[in-house]
């Protein structure tokens, strides 16, 4: 396949989107599109599924779209399901219809056969079950067996009705038939959102062998990192396409800037030189041909504009200046937390200057924590203890306002009411909401808007301790990068949710893991954890391949005694047949019958030692 945009651009209403696009895809390409909020990445998927939206940039170049070949594309918002009564397997099975129709006719080969024993249906049927091995007939159930797994679903989900799951189950179910039926072009955006890392590392690799084309946009570095080859960058308008991963997408974006703003100041100087000779030697008749040639130096040049900074744009927010607590910040002592079922049990001090990750799969008790050392909500075992001089800021995922249809300005009067308009418009101007901005409708507001409002709230006071839950969530790859250094320089203690790899490593001290065992604290940060972890995944494997060689050992000892048992048998029964052919048996009905039982018990113990070989040798082999 093969997809290429030429000089195109995007307008919505009166609002031009983007300006001057240049995008292509070819052949198996994996891309990720990278930009800040609002540049209009989700604009150009849109825009590549439905081609009418684009229009003629403005580019010197001609207009076009041009496509090679025939292909399909899947994109998660097209997913949708017909009936919600189906239970989560039919639904999931939907994704499967040709090998289902071959699996049904290869049963009726099969009954076929019976009667028919013809070359010609033998052909039919080996042919068939070749095919039927080429789409994937026999890894299927296998497959979406994983991916309901990795999404959070257990075994008695299947059975369950489509409508009895919750939204976010739903997008989930979504995706996972988005996946499964495996189109030409896969249109991902923000794919990681909503997911445990346990999720996000299974998806990435699952990407990564992604075998056709993959246009994704997402705000998670590691991610992109790990599944992209191709870079668009979406700035003031205009794409540009970067060959490899995001590391070295951030590199060459800034070496492209460098470049182009020496070569623009570099210009500039020759110009302000050229000019000066010109304008110093025109009027004096011995040196006017050389003041005319430098006229024609300016006339022929090619004259640059001066490059766009890269937009680091971002809120500002001084913690430098925070009163200090207590050097035990707060106390967990045999808390059990949970709502009616206990989800977890722990006891924990956090101490000054801690920075908790914690992390595991979703459902877990994570945010039940945070809530419960907020004392949002009570502990159902247990004590959550503070320390002296503690003052907490809480970050809330689900994004709430205590102003219901406010605007940004009402609902940060109503959290920092002592402080005058003019205060009240400098603290939000800080974080970008400048001017009308702060007018704004809550209920109109991006995720990125969201965040930034609850963080312009939480940071204002200066809190000393952190409790953020999915703080990173919305916030494009600029803002997280600028929330990292904040939270690095920080002094004071936190302790925070997050399923961004990337965010964890570069903020967290220690870590709480939650487990389906139990929750586990590490005294180091992720990168540590994740280097200790696979080296117990390489001990555990060592010792399951010592295990192995030790059951290998004693399956060969048994084989070794099946086979002289099998020999023993088959002698047997070749001498019982020898002495049933003979002519005084045979003719002897009661010593025949005798014989022929015996042969029989025989043969039963002879298939019976047979299954038992093939088992032990399958056991080596595996």
């Amino acid at each position: 396949m093969n997809l290429t945009i030429k000089n195109a651009s995007i307008t919505i209403g009166a609002k031009t989107i983007l300006e001057y696009i240049n995008f292509e895809i070819k052949n198996s390409e994996h891309i990720a599109i990278v930009g800040r909020n609002g540049a209009g990445k989700t604009t150009l998927l849109k825009a590549i599924i439905d081609n009418s939206m684009f229009q003629s940039g403005l580019g010197e170049e001609e207009f076009n779209i041009i496509k090679y070949g025939k292909f399909s594309i899947g994109y998660l918002s097209q997913m949708s399901f017909d009936n919600e009564s189906n239970t989560l397997l039919e639904e999931i099975l939907k994704s499967f219809k040709e090998i289902m129709s071959i699996e049904k006719r290869i049963k009726e080969y099969v009954d076929r056969m019976q009667t028919d024993t013809s070359d010609k249906c033998i052909k039919e049927y080996t042919e068939l079950l070749d095919y039927y091995e080429a789409i994937g007939g026999y890894t299927y159930q296998k497959e979406y067996e994983i991916m309901l797994k990795k999404f959070g679903f257990i075994e008695s989900d299947k059975e369950k009705k489509i409508s009895s799951f919750s939204g976010g189950q739903k997008t989930k179910i979504a995706f996972i038939k988005l996946l499964l039926s495996h189109p030409d072009l896969l249109i991902l955006d923000e794919p990681t959102n909503h997911l445990d890392i346990e999720a996000i590392e299974w998806l990435e690799e699952y990407l990564r062998k992604y075998k056709k084309a993959i246009i994704i946009v997402s705000h998670d570095r590691m991610f992109i990192d790990h599944v992209a080859t191709i870079i668009y960058d979406i700035e003031y308008g205009r794409t540009t396409r970067y060959v490899g991963n995001y590391a070295h997408y951030e590199e060459e974006k800034r070496k492209n800037y460098e470049k182009a703003l020496y070569d623009y100041e570099y210009q500039q100087k020759e110009i302000k030189r050229l000019r000066e000779i010109y304008e110093r030697f025109r009027f004096k008749p011995s040196k006017a041909s050389l003041a005319m040639s430098r006229l024609h130096q300016l006339e022929k040049m090619d004259i640059l504009e001066k490059p766009n900074k890269i937009d680091t744009k971002v809120f500002k927010t001084n913690l430098s200046k925070i009163i200090p607590s207590s050097t035990n910040v707060v106390s967990l002592k045999e808390l059990t937390i949970g709502y009616k079922d206990p989800l977890a049990n722990l006891s924990l001090d956090i101490l000054k200057g801690m920075k908790i990750g914690v992390i595991g799969e979703n459902g877990i008790g994570k945010s039940t924590l945070l809530k419960t050392i907020n004392e949002i909500i009570k502990p159902l075992q247990g004590k959550v203890s503070y320390g002296y001089n503690v003052s907490v800021g809480y970050f809330d995922q689900s994004l709430g306002f205590e102003i219901e249809n406010g605007t940004i300005l009402e609902e940060f009067k109503a959290y920092v009411p002592e402080l005058t308009e003019e205060e009240h418009r400098r603290a939000l101007g800080s974080f970008l909401f400048k001017g009308n901005d702060v007018n704004k409708k809550l209920d109109v507001l991006s995720g990125g808007e969201k965040v930034r409002l609850q963080l312009c709230k939480i940071l204002f006071n200066k809190p000393n301790f952190l409790i953020l839950d999915e703080p990173t969530n919305h916030l494009d790859i600029v803002g997280k990068e600028h929330l990292e250094e904040i939270l690095k320089e920080y002094k004071g203690t936190i302790i925070f949710v997050s399923h961004d790899r990337y965010f964890i490593k570069k903020i967290a001290t220690q870590l709480l893991v939650f487990e389906k065992e139990g929750v586990s604290y590490f005294p180091y940060g992720y990168e540590e954890y994740i280097k200790k972890r696979k080296e117990e995944i390489v001990v555990k494997e060592k010792g399951i391949k010592k295990e192995k060689k030790k059951e290998d050992k004693e399956d060969q000892k048994k084989i070794k005694k099946v086979e002289k048992e099998i020999t023993k048998i088959e002698n047997e029964i070749k001498e019982l047949t020898q002495e049933l052919g003979k002519e005084a048996n045979y003719t002897d009905y009661e010593k025949a019958n005798s014989i022929n039982k015996e042969i029989e018990n025989l043969g039963k113990q002879l298939n019976a030692l047979n299954d038992l070989w093939e088992k032990l040798v399958d056991s080596i082999n595996s």
